[in-house]
């Protein structure tokens, strides 16, 4: 299934339903009261989360969304019947927003989370509420409000504890396929992953944690070069954000500078996240780059040299993401 993870939407809710002007007909009462009953209300437009969604591409092929109207009004003082609600179904981790003014309506986290969008127009009076003393025969009546009608726009960013983050062929589709069921597409060139991958971690019963895998960034992506930080906001919920740097780098340092500064130019609180640096592909070097990389110093990040072809770091890598996952948030420089 195509990975859609933006959409823009026309949602109305229903109009209410007309008032009814009607008086009693019946036989020994030729000129009977005002009988009109009020029209129905117009259906709500609700979106709700699923967590079975993975994507927003419906929203992609259709558009525009209108719950039915209130019936009107009928004699004998029938109120008409409401219209039916419309449920629109989102991934969980939806951000709903108004096109036109910027507005946040809600941010769907949990399975089944509701959010009214558009509310239904209340049904017109009859006439039977009109009379008065001095008014016993009223001809009066209204129309329904309508239903409330906006643009809006749903962005879907992904629920997970950690993100990887690196150049593209970094090592991060690899990893995540060695340390979690996620089935990637890999291959030995760069932008193979084209969508962000998840991936449940188990550490142990009662004991796991989920990790995305974007596409990779490069120099310049905040200015659109490669496939530019179309989906950065994918870890803008993640509690750690582990960094995936070739050991054949020339500047290990330099890469992740690089890094850091198109995650700040994106989000300015991107960095402030607890971060783990993981050097990559160790199995590809000698034994002297070897001992070189494990003299550098990223300051006070958690640095592992891995390869997850030969497992080598593995275990140790995991075992510290679980460790940031686990404990409460805070700011690491």
């Amino acid at each position: 299934m195509k990975f859609i993870d933006c959409a823009t939407i026309h949602v109305k809710a229903g109009d209410g339903g007309v008032g009814c002007v009607s008086f009693r007909r019946e036989k020994f009462i030729p000129k009977g009261g005002p009988n009109g009953g009020n029209g129905g209300r117009g259906g709500d437009v609700i979106i709700r989360a699923n967590r079975q969604l993975t994507t927003l591409l419906d929203f992609r092929y259709k558009t525009k969304y209108q719950a039915p109207r209130g019936e009107h009004g009928l004699g004998y003082d029938k109120t008409g019947k409401s219209g039916e609600h419309i449920v629109l179904e989102v991934p969980t981790g939806t951000l709903i927003r108004d096109l036109g003014t910027g507005e946040i309506f809600g941010d769907l986290l949990d399975d089944g989370q509701g959010l009214l969008i558009a509310k239904g127009g209340r049904g017109g009076r009859g006439n039977a509420e009109f009379a008065t003393s001095t008014n016993q025969a009223p001809r009066q009546f209204e129309q329904g409000a309508p239903g409330e009608e906006r643009e809006i726009e749903l962005e879907l960013k992904l629920l997970a504890d950690v993100g990887l983050v690196g150049y593209p062929n970094a090592g991060k589709s690899t990893l995540i396929s060695v340390i979690s069921a996620a089935k990637p597409k890999i291959a030995d060139y760069p932008f193979t992953t084209l969508v962000p991958n998840l991936g449940i971690v188990r550490i142990d019963a009662g004991k796991s944690f989920v990790v995305a895998d974007i596409p990779g960034l490069i120099k310049g992506a905040h200015i659109g070069k490669g496939l530019g930080i179309q989906f950065l906001r994918h870890i803008e919920r993640t509690k750690v954000l582990v960094f995936l740097i070739e050991a054949t780098s020339e500047n290990p340092k330099a890469d992740y500078k690089v890094l850091l500064n198109e995650l700040k130019l994106f989000n300015k609180d991107l960095p402030k996240k607890p971060k783990i640096i993981a050097l990559t592909k160790v199995d590809i070097v000698d034994e002297k780059t070897l001992t070189s990389l494990k003299k550098i110093s990223f300051g006070k990040v958690p640095t592992f040299l891995i390869s997850s072809v030969s497992s080598a770091g593995i275990k140790k890598l995991v075992a510290e993401m679980w460790k940031a996952v686990s404990k409460p948030p805070r700011r690491q420089g």
